[in-house]
C-alpha cells in the first residue's frame, strides 16, 4: 500500500512536469516567432489585396492570409504585417483607451416610460427623433430626409432628463455609453480631444447605441478670447466633439443625447442644426404632472386609505420631480420610525412640510447670490 501511494505521487509529479514543459514549449514558439508590423486598412481593393497604411514607413498594397474574413476589413481596421512578407496574417481589436471602456453601460438601464410622470411631451419628441430613426429608418429614407443626429435635454435639476435618457435605452435596446462632461476635461493637451475621438469609435463598434453626455456645459461653454491655458485644453475638447458631430454618419445608428441645466452659456456652434437638431425643455412640473409624478413613486407603497396626493401636490409648487420623490421617500422613513407598516397623509404631511423647508432654504440662497 506504501509503495502505490508513492507510484502516485510520483505520476501526480510526472503529470505536472509535463504540463509545465508544455506551457513552456509554447512560449518558447511564441517568443521564435518573427515580430509583426501594426497597420491601419485604407481600402480593400478586390479579394486578395488591400491598402494598408504602417507609420512611419508608407502605405503599401498587401496580401491577404487564408482564413481572413475579407469582410472585416473596414477602413481604419488595425492589422498585423508579417515582417518578412508583409502579408496580412490577422486583425486587432480597436485600440480604446480604459477609461472610455468603463463609460459602455453594460447593463440596459430597467427605466421605462411608465416611471416618468409629466412629461409626456418630452416622452414624444425623443421618441421621434432617437427611437424612430433605430427602429424605422425606412420611414425616413421614404421622404428623402436625413435622420436627426443629437437631442439636447435642458432644464432645472431634478426635471427627469437621466431618468428619460435610461428610458429610452431601455426601449430601443441600444448600447448605452454615459460619460459626463467633467470626465472629458483632462489635464494634458491632447486628452480629452483623444477621449471624444476613441469615444465615438466604440460608439461604431457597437452600433446601434446611444452616447448620453451628462452635463455638457463642462466642456460645451461659449469660447472668450484671452482664455487660460485649461480653458484652451477644454475648447479643443468641444471642437473634437464638434467635428465628431458633423462627421460620423446617421445612417451608422449612432444617437448623441446631451443634457444639461445652462442652456445660456452653451457654445452657439454646438446648438446649431445638424449637430443638435432638437431642444428638448425640462420645465418645473405643474399641479396636475406633480400629482402623477407622487403617484408613480408612491404606488409600491403600502399607504392606507384616504391618501390625497393631489393636496401634496398643491403645496409643492415650484419643486422638482426630484424633490416629489423625497416626498415619499421622507414619508416612509417617518412610518419607519414609529415602526408602523404603512404610511398615512400624517406621514406625508411632515414629509412635505420637510422638503418645503429644504426648497425655501435653497431658493433663498440662489436669491443672497444673485443680489
Amino acid at each position: 500500500l506504501q509503495g502505490q501511494a508513492v507510484l502516485r505521487r510520483l505520476e501526480a509529479q510526472r503529470n505536472e512536469y509535463n504540463s509545465r514543459v508544455r506551457l513552456l514549449r509554447e512560449e518558447l514558439g511564441l517568443l521564435q516567432q518573427p515580430g509583426s508590423y501594426v497597420g491601419e486598412v485604407v481600402k480593400v481593393m478586390g479579394t486578395k489585396k488591400v491598402l494598408v497604411k504602417v507609420h512611419p514607413e508608407g502605405k503599401y498594397v498587401v496580401d491577404i492570409a487564408d482564413g481572413i474574413d475579407i469582410s472585416k476589413l473596414t477602413a481604419g481596421k488595425r492589422v498585423t504585417l508579417l515582417s518578412d512578407t508583409y502579408k496580412l496574417n490577422s486583425l486587432l481589436p480597436s485600440s480604446v483607451d480604459p477609461l472610455v471602456s468603463l463609460m459602455m453601460v453594460e447593463k440596459v438601464p430597467d427605466s421605462t416610460y411608465d416611471m416618468i410622470g409629466g412629461l409626456d411631451e418630452q416622452i414624444k419628441q425623443i421618441k421621434e427623433v432617437i427611437e424612430l430613426g433605430l427602429k424605422h429608418p425606412e420611414l425616413f429614407e421614404s421622404l428623402g430626409i436625413a435622420q436627426p443626429k443629437g437631442v439636447l435635454l435642458y432644464g432645472p435639476p431634478g426635471t427627469g432628463k437621466t431618468l428619460l435618457a435610461r428610458a429610452v435605452a431601455h426601449h430601443t435596446d441600444c448600447k448605452f455609453i454615459r460619460v459626463s462632461g467633467s470626465e472629458l476635461v483632462q489635464k494634458y493637451i491632447g486628452e480629452g480631444s483623444r477621449m471624444v475621438r476613441e469615444l465615438f469609435v466604440m460608439a461604431r463598434e457597437h452600433a446601434p447605441s446611444i452616447i448620453f453626455m451628462d452635463e455638457i456645459d463642462s466642456i460645451g461653454s461659449s469660447r472668450v478670447e484671452g482664455s487660460s491655458g485649461g480653458d484652451s485644453e477644454v475648447q479643443r475638447t468641444m471642437l473634437e466633439l464638434l467635428n465628431q458631430l458633423d462627421g460620423f454618419e446617421p445612417t451608422k445608428n449612432i444617437k448623441v443625447v446631451m443634457a444639461t441645466n445652462r442652456l445660456d452659456i452653451l457654445d452657439p456652434a454646438l446648438l446649431r442644426p445638424g449637430r443638435i437638431d432638437r431642444k428638448i425643455e425640462f420645465p418645473p412640473p405643474t399641479t396636475e404632472h406633480r400629482t402623477d409624478i407622487l403617484r408613480i413613486h408612491s404606488r409600491s407603497m403600502n399607504l392606507t386609505r384616504g391618501i390625497n396626493l393631489s393636496k401634496i401636490a398643491e403645496r409643492m409648487t415650484g419643486c422638482s420631480g426630484a424633490e416629489l420623490k423625497g416626498v415619499c421617500t421622507e414619508a416612509g422613513m417617518y412610518a419607519l420610525r414609529e415602526r408602523r407598516v404603512h404610511v398615512t397623509q400624517e406621514d406625508f404631511e411632515l414629509a412635505t412640510a420637510k422638503i418645503l423647508q429644504k426648497h425655501d432654504d435653497k431658493e433663498m440662497s440662489l436669491s443672497k447670490l444673485w443680489k
